[in-house]
């Protein structure tokens, strides 16, 4: 029974809903730790990764988790995607915002092309930073007398680059398109759906999306533009 609801369409938009709500709780908390780098205080920016990297075990495990959700939310999405165009008449396309509940708009027609090239963005940035240049290669920093990595260092130096600061900015605006969609979306397929409630949740998902997006990108164009200092 449970097997056959997980494989339905309502099972698979059920998945989506609470693994891409659970992603947008880690990118509150991930924007509000970035953020201490508009201070221009290297150390206290590099004291925030250092205390993440010294969580450990724990911090291996919420990496695993946000992995699993990511691999979930991708592959329910690549399903539910397939079978709406299984179930589409071919030649079918309606362009425009539908309005009402259906909110068909940029962003709702976008998602499956905009959630691609945001997987490719993530694995692009965990190589740069999470897996980039540390201690080894001389990226010291001092903290309680101790050596820790200066990803202050890092960050200033991948944000130089007019190409990647583009590319970063181009997917931060996608990220905002897709959000913006994302999190109506999800508590639709959760049930909570109702005439007065749904205008007031697609207002805070776009403000949110709008927040979010808006948020990561002025991190590059503030390092590119100010060098990193205040």
């Amino acid at each position: 029974m449970l097997k056959s609801f997980l494989h339905s369409s309502v099972g698979k938009k059920i998945i989506m809903a609470i693994t891409g709500l659970g992603m947008i709780g880690f990118l509150i908390g991930h924007l509000a730790g970035n953020l201490t780098l508009l201070t221009g205080n290297a150390d206290k920016f590099n004291r925030y990764s250092h205390f993440l990297t010294s969580l450990g075990a724990l911090l291996i495990a919420v990496e695993l988790g946000l992995l699993l959700l990511l691999l979930l939310h991708m592959y329910e999405g690549i399903c539910v995607a397939i079978g709406k165009l299984k179930a589409r008449p071919e030649g079918y396309e309606e362009v425009g915002n539908a309005g009402g509940p259906s909110r068909k708009t940029l962003s709702s027609r976008t998602m499956i092309y905009s959630g691609i090239v945001i997987l490719v963005f993530v694995f692009i940035h965990v190589r740069s930073f999470k897996y980039g240049p540390g201690i080894p290669e001389g990226y010291v920093s001092m903290a309680g007398g101790a050596e820790i990595r200066d990803l202050h260092r890092l960050v200033v130096e991948r944000f130089s680059h007019p190409g990647y600061v583009a590319f970063y900015v181009a997917c931060m605006i996608l990220l905002g398109l897709h959000l913006r969609h994302a999190f109506w979306s999800a508590f639709q397929s959760l049930g909570v759906h109702h005439p007065r409630y749904t205008p007031i949740l697609y207002g805070i998902g776009t403000a949110l999306a709008a927040v979010l997006s808006i948020g990561f990108l002025i991190i590059p164009l503030w390092v590119f533009f100010s060098g990193g200092s205040p």
